[in-house]
This record gives C-alpha cells, structure tokens and sequence, in this order.
C-alpha cells in the first residue's frame, strides 16, 4: 500500500490520532496589550457581507477583521528587527510546516510561579531521559497555560508591574536559537518570551534570538496535554501573506496510538 494510503487507512482506524492545537477565533480570543505609546492589534471580529438575504439570497458569508498575531497563530522571521532580512510568511517553505515535535512539560513549575523561565539545563536533562531534540522539528514547552484561555485577564495575568507569564530565560533563548537544532518554539501563551520579557536586558530575548537565527514561533497552542513527549507530528498551516510577519494558524498534532 502507498505511504500515503497508509496514513489515511492510520488516521480512519484511529491508529493514528488527529489533536488540534488551536484557539477558535472570535471576539473573546485573548491578545496581546502593549502600553503605550506603541501600536496594538485589534480583536477577532467578523464583517457580514450577506446570509440569505437581498445581499446574497443563496449563500453566507464574511469579511475577516483581525491581526496577524491573534489567537494561534505563527511568527515569521521578519516579524522581528533581527530577523528583518528574513523570510516573511509566504516565503517559510511548505516541508518546514510539517515536522516532528517533543513536549516538554514544566506545568507544575508554572502552576506554582507564573513568572517561570526555561533554561537550558531543563532542557538538557530532559534530553537525557528522552533522548535528542527533534532536528528541523518542533519544542512544545507546555506550562498549562491553555487552561486560562477563556479570559484576557487570566490569560495575559497583568498586574501593575505588567503581565506574568511563563516563558524561557535569556541563555535559553539563545541556547534555542544557536545551539539546538529545532526549527522552531511553540507555546500556550500569547507570545513566545515571557511575561515579563520588556524588562530583561535585551528585552524579548526569544523573539530577537530565535527570529534573528530564521527559526519561527506558534503560540496560543492548545491541548499540549493530549501529545506525548516524543513522537508526534506537527502541522502547522499559516495563511502565506506576502509581507506578512506572521499569519493566525489552524495547528494539528498527529499521534501514533497502540
């Protein structure tokens, strides 16, 4: 039987598990809030042209208001000032959306500090028991933070000093970005640094690391829980917008079920 037959007939009998990864686009779908004076993106919102009506009698549908980082969505090189040279989202190549992907489970730790940082050497022991990182592949870094997803205010966790959420350190950053082998970083918060990211020096470390290196970012990931620490396979599906810094993305996991 051809490969590809194989995966169907897989994914039909349930040997093969097809896990969504993302957020549904409405209104309500958290976004990121930069103070001012800088710019923000505007909510989800849909534009009735028509639906049955004298608009269009036979047929529904609508126009699009959104940003290109809202809700699950992927960052393109250019999305950041070091990565201004790189590759816009039209312009990721089609075989990089689909690649291998481990998770990396550090739920507890948020759980208990919203402010928590990957380093490096939570990555490298994890790496000993599981073995290497996926080259060309994904890093799933699950800290449960899906599970605040219904609320902009749990969701971005903003007090006076500014949002706390978790995310990697500085080392960590760069360690992803010029040491391991992965093509990209995926999260379930808004963005790819951490909460209080705007105060570190350099501030954004992930996005300035990983976009400067032409590696990519998913965010707002859900149901990081259902995928196993290794194994599965991600597909990331971004709209290909020319000039676009990065596009809302539809992300599925396949899984491979005994």
């Amino acid at each position: 039987m051809p490969l590809l037959d194989q995966l169907v007939a897989a994914i039909r009998a349930a040997e093969i598990e097809v896990v969504d990864l993302t957020a549904r686009l409405e209104a309500s779908t958290p976004i990121i809030q930069l103070p001012p004076p800088f710019g923000n993106t505007v909510p989800f919102g849909l534009q009735e042209i028509s639906r049955y009506d004298d608009r269009g009698p036979a047929w529904y549908w609508n126009n699009i208001i959104t940003g290109e980082h809202t809700g699950t969505h992927f960052d393109a090189p250019v999305h950041w000032i070091t990565g201004r040279d790189g590759a816009d989202v039209a312009d990721v190549p089609a075989a990089s959306l689909i690649a291998p992907a481990v998770v990396l489970d550090f739920s507890e730790q948020a759980a208990r500090d919203p402010d928590f940082l990957l380093e490096p050497e939570h990555i490298l022991a994890w790496t000993a028991d599981h073995g290497p990182l996926p080259d060309g592949g994904w890093l799933l870094y699950r800290t449960g933070w899906d599970a605040r997803s219904g609320s902009q205010a749990e969701f971005l966790n903003a007090s006076e000093t500014g949002p706390h959420t978790p995310g990697v350190s500085i080392e960590c950053a760069r360690w992803l970005a010029e040491e391991a082998p992965v093509a990209g970083l995926g999260v379930e918060t808004v963005g790819t640094d951490a909460g209080t990211a705007h105060s570190f020096d350099p501030p954004f470390p992930c996005h300035a690391a990983l976009l400067g290196a032409g590696k990519y970012g998913l965010t707002q990931l859900q149901n990081l829980a259902a995928l196993p620490p290794t194994g599965a396979v991600v597909i990331a599906g971004p709209l290909p917008i020319t000039g676009g810094s990065g596009s809302p993305a539809r992300v599925l996991a396949l899984v491979e079920r005994s």
